[in-house]
């Protein structure tokens, strides 16, 4: 059991059990949530460890060979989430309330960036549940969505967050437009008038319908059978003086199953009964369906109706009516706004409510008729079992006695002093380390034993430990590392927002210098195609060399499983047109092919030594000063 090295026999702490437990037992565990707005929604498991010094394994290619990891999972991520009774649009054009969605379940999102967006089918690979503040958000059309305050939505600025607890990241606002089909059609209930349209349309279609070698039977005369048990067969014929609402819509039902047909957005209604079509433009009208007469009758006298063809009127013909047999295709159709999907209100409730959320192969989906943004997955949770998707964001593994842990193994007779990576798998520095303090222990213990270390951060909560970090530079070397991959601030919100911005990074990195640290930057991860650039790597050099760091370390980006899945969905989201090219570079595996490797290094170098910056051999970057560790091919940290 892969939990087993995790836990180590112990009471439970004085907490009460706040969230479903873990895929595998974990004895002596408490499981804490916390109502702050950075960490709602996030689980935290506390556990005693029984080792924290891990000898990484000899396969690995990084150029040290322990490391402490006080944490499994990162806080740096944010989840998204919405109620549970929000209707989301499947691939078949019905829809389905989002706390009843399931994993392999197809459904609607989108592909390509910012207006130049299109409709595509994709596939739910998790689903999962929280709870959270809860925000409403009103459109101008009267839709009403309740979301946690970090669900985002697509608007005419990009991705918005609906209250973001971090003031960096983009807000929704009054007055942003929302991209999408607007709101869905409530279904149609099943009443005596619907029941009689129903059957009106149904046998009144079949009478005046054109041959077929292949008569309609099925779920429709089914249908009609069972509703036959209700409604009189003379009532059912007669042509109501005043038809309500609910009959237009049972009519509308009932002649498609006699002499509709769907093709991708087209819904067609063909009979040789010119009486019935109107009857059936009539009910189209009253329900706000734009519909044509073609000007001539095809061969045979038929005549036809056809809905107007666009995905609006599509869907709503579908959800007024009830059908759902008609063929839904809805792939490249275009994404669009209009004024009635403005923001008009947002509001929050005062209220945690269970709230769901999904992850898609393509990164959103469809939710009331606009475009919602989901989380994606990351592959490092499943060695603990957990899922690859919201677990990893949202369940945080804490080895609450990771500060004893680490001195009574310096404290060991075997150990030799070796020296110590830290931030090697996920951040030390990440949010959840401003909340459980464990870095602190950790640091006095290795001061105290004299023992080198190493940090490797993107986190600017290390200035809080500045002054443990002096003291123990005074008896052993002590290595700090920041990851700063490029400066573009689009860039950093769309793949980094959950970690501090690069420039405040870059500030930090001043503060340690200021202090005497010699502080070396991992160049990381380089994207092909969007950091690369010579203008990126120039200004993104320039800022570290400013910054006062000792060296920079190029590394290029690459995608083990499950990080490999999560860019590939952002890219041809977000970047489509990059696709074809990042499937040629990385067609051999997780890394890009070494020349390429080379020529990055090769442009980072040129430019570093413009601006008077030594570049470390590959590795240094993350090596332990004065520690005898052979050098290897330096690394990413997991994925952003």
């Amino acid at each position: 059991m892969r939990w087993s090295h995790l836990s180590a026999p112990a009471t439970l702490l004085d907490a009460a059990p706040a969230a479903s437990p873990l895929p595998l037992a974990l004895p002596g565990a408490t499981v804490r949530t916390f109502d702050t707005p950075g960490f709602a929604g996030m689980t935290f498991y506390e556990i005693r460890a029984k080792s924290i010094i891990n000898r990484v394994p000899g396969a690995s290619r990084v150029p040290f060979e322990w490391t402490i990891n006080p944490y499994r999972g990162c806080s740096h991520a944010c989840s998204y989430c919405l109620s549970g009774d929000t209707p989301i649009l499947m691939a078949d054009g019905s829809t389905r309330p989002l706390s009843q969605l399931q994993a392999g379940d197809a459904v609607l999102g989108t592909m390509g960036a910012g207006s130049h967006r299109r409709y595509v089918p994709t596939t739910v690979l998790n689903h999962w549940s929280t709870s959270k503040p809860a925000f409403r958000v009103t459109l101008a059309d009267g839709t009403r969505l309740v979301a946690s305050g970090d669900h985002r939505f697509l608007t005419d600025r990009g991705w918005r967050h609906v209250s973001p607890a971090e003031p960096h990241l983009p807000a929704l606002a009054v007055g942003d437009r929302m991209s999408g089909i607007g709101h869905f059609a409530d279904p149609p209930k099943e009443s005596p008038d619907y029941k009689t349209g129903y059957l009106c349309g149904l046998i009144r279609g079949d009478a005046g319908a054109a041959p077929s070698p292949d008569p309609r039977e099925g779920d429709a005369w089914i249908r009609a059978d069972s509703y036959l048990d209700d409604i009189p067969m003379h009532e059912a014929l007669r042509w109501p003086e005043m038809p309500s609402g609910s009959w237009y819509r049972g009519f509308l039902g009932g002649a498609f199953g006699s002499t509709g047909s769907a093709d991708r957005l087209a819904i067609v209604f063909t009979s040789r009964d010119q009486g019935f079509l109107d009857r059936v433009t009539e009910a189209l009208t009253h329900l706000g369906l734009p519909s044509r007469r073609p000007p001539h009758p095809q061969l045979g006298g038929v005549h036809s109706v056809e809905v107007a063809r666009d995905l609006w009127a599509a869907l709503r013909f579908r959800h007024l009516t009830g059908v759902s047999d008609a063929p839904l295709d809805a792939s490249g159709v275009g994404v669009r706004s209009d004024a009635q999907l403005t923001v008009a209100d947002i509001e929050e409730l005062g209220l945690t409510l269970p709230l769901f959320d999904i992850t898609t192969g393509t990164g959103d989906f469809i939710a009331d008729g606009v475009v919602s943004h989901n989380c994606f997955a990351r592959n490092t949770h499943t060695y603990l079992d957990l899922d690859a998707g919201q677990d990893f964001d949202s369940k945080v593994v804490v080895k609450v006695n990771a500060g004893d842990l680490v001195r009574r193994e310096l404290a060991a007779p075997k150990w030799t002093g070796a020296p110590i990576a830290m931030g090697t798998n996920v951040d030390v520095y990440q949010r959840a380390e401003g909340r459980y303090r464990l870095m602190p222990k950790i640091l006095a213990a290795l001061r105290d034993f004299a023992n080198p270390f190493s940090i490797l951060t993107k986190g600017t909560l290390i200035l809080r430990d500045l002054e443990l970090l002096k003291q123990a530079a005074t008896v052993t070397h002590v290595g700090l590392s920041f990851s700063v991959g490029f400066l573009d601030e689009a860039m950093w919100r769309a793949v980094e927002s959950g970690t501090p911005s690069p420039r405040r990074r870059l500030d930090a990195i001043r503060r340690l210098t200021d202090a005497g640290f010699r502080v070396s930057v991992l160049m990381a991860p380089i994207l092909p195609g969007l950091t690369d650039t010579d203008e990126s790597i120039e200004e993104t050099v320039q800022a570290i060399a400013a910054s006062g760091a000792t060296s920079v370390t190029p590394l290029a980006l690459h995608l083990r499983p499950g990080a490999r899945e999560w860019y590939a969905a952002w890219l041809t989201r977000e970047h489509p047109a990059l696709a074809p090219r990042y499937r040629e570079l990385f067609r051999g595996g997780s890394y890009l092919p070494q020349a390429f490797q080379n020529e990055i290094g090769a442009r980072v170098r040129l430019a570093a030594r413009r601006h008077g910056l030594n570049r470390p051999s590959p590795g240094e970057a993350r090596q332990v000063p004065g520690g005898e560790v052979a050098v290897a091919e330096a690394e990413q940290l997991t994925l952003l």
